[in-house]
């Protein structure tokens, strides 16, 4: 790390983003780890199930508009506060009236979706105390609390079977209140916000080609990262059979490689460009949920190929961020919302999906065929397009460095 990093800006306020980050995404996509004990509870579905799980995720990505905008008027710290309070109160009235009927569920359903509107409120507090220079790193440091999302694998289904799963969600609480103190002492406001500039000025940005695509290609990537993370346990119970302590042991560990080998597919990008990047992981990932989709019959072997298709996501998700500046260099803040936000809707189809073919088909393998065929068709576009965006990097290049200077 550059030394001049730790003198920039101020470290305090970007631990205080990370830890808020992380353990807001660990709540995010609490369902998934405690689906196993709650379909049995409830006696649920396979349709339930993935829409249950998938509700938080859509509600998250939904939410950040929302959060992006009261960002603006009242500053991240404070919506990071009040956003926190309005989760731990949620969870807390959750553990306290202990609902036991499904449609009851997705009013926690859109609490953890508050969580999930994190994205919106941790980054840009990072972000605003930082220089130009520094800003991928101080991005890339806040943005690795979405490993938050694998400690849900790891420790919710365990201790749902000791406890209950009603009392999970009470235990929750406990580190979000810790993180809650230690936040209100460590972070500060910005001295000075940067403003969107609400939401007209996104029209512009979306009468562009370009957005759309990239909001595609995230929906792929992290949409594929946040849905497997939200799913996965239900699914290695009900494919494999193995305990939910066991089932949540391992999405915790394809989760972890997914989120932390995100710097390395931004750094990949750089090297030999964001399209080719691109190119090369949708073409592994439609490979590689296609012989999902198509069935394997051990978890020994759908461990590994869970493990690879992960790593791509992760990677996928880096690329997707280096080529927002690229393409947008002046409109970096906005792409950065949509974008964030059409990944929460890509998790939402892949989760609710993967339960829908299964309810219907009897088989998830519809439903990886389905992410497969969607990869592909990002793989497509990102042909058709690679050529002309190749034409106009020259161009590109130029306003960045004009607003860089500005």
């Amino acid at each position: 790390m550059d030394k001049g990093f730790l003198k920039a800006g101020n470290p305090r306020t970007l631990l205080a983003a990370f830890l808020y980050f992380d353990v807001s995404f660990m709540v995010w996509v609490l369902l998934g780890p405690l689906g196993i004990s709650i379909a049995h509870d409830l006696h649920l579905n396979a349709g339930q199930k993935g829409l249950l799980v998938a509700t938080p995720v859509l509600a998250g990505a939904l939410l950040r508009v929302l959060a992006g905008a009261l960002v603006d008027h009242f500053g991240p710290r404070r919506v990071a506060i009040g956003a926190q309070i309005l989760v731990i109160a949620g969870l807390f009235l959750t553990w306290v009236i202990a609902p036991h009927s499904y449609g009851a569920l997705f009013g926690v359903a859109l609490v953890l979706g508050v969580a999930g509107a994190s994205f919106a409120i941790a980054l840009p507090l990072a972000s605003a105390w930082y220089p130009p220079q520094y800003q991928g790193t101080a991005l890339g440091i806040a943005g690795a609390g979405n490993s938050g999302t694998a400690l849900a694998s790891l420790f919710a289904p365990g201790l749902a079977v000791l406890y209950g799963w009603v009392n999970v969600l009470g235990l929750a609480t406990l580190p979000l209140t810790a993180v809650l103190v230690a936040f209100i002492f460590l972070a500060s406001e910005p001295p000075q916000r940067r403003s969107s500039g609400g939401l007209v000025t996104w029209l512009p940005v979306l009468r562009s080609g370009d957005c759309w695509l990239l909001m595609f290609f995230y929906g792929v990537t992290f949409g594929g990262f946040v849905g497997l993370a939200s799913f996965l346990t239900i699914y290695f119970n009900d494919q494999y059979g193995l305990p939910p302590a066991i089932a949540g042991s391992c999405t915790a560990l394809v989760v972890f490689v997914g989120s932390f080998v995100r710097p390395l597919g931004g750094a990949m990008a750089d090297r030999i460009g964001g399209e080719r990047a691109l190119s090369i992981l949708f073409a592994l990932a439609v490979a590689i949920f296609a012989v999902i989709g198509f069935g394997l019959p051990t978890i020994w072997l759908a461990f590994p190929a869970f493990f690879l298709g992960m790593l791509v996501l992760g990677l996928g998700n880096g690329a997707v961020f280096q080529l927002v500046p690229t393409r947008f260099p002046s409109r970096v803040g906005i792409l950065t919302g949509l974008v964030g936000m059409s990944g929460g809707v890509g998790g939402f189809y892949l989760a609710s999906s993967l339960g829908a073919a299964r309810q219907a088909t009897g088989s998830y393998g519809p439903g990886f065929l389905g992410f497969a065929a969607v990869a592909l068709v990002a793989f497509a576009c990102v042909g058709v397009c690679r050529r002309r965006w190749a034409a106009e990097r020259p161009r590109m290049s130029a306003e960045a460095d004009a607003t860089a200077s500005s």
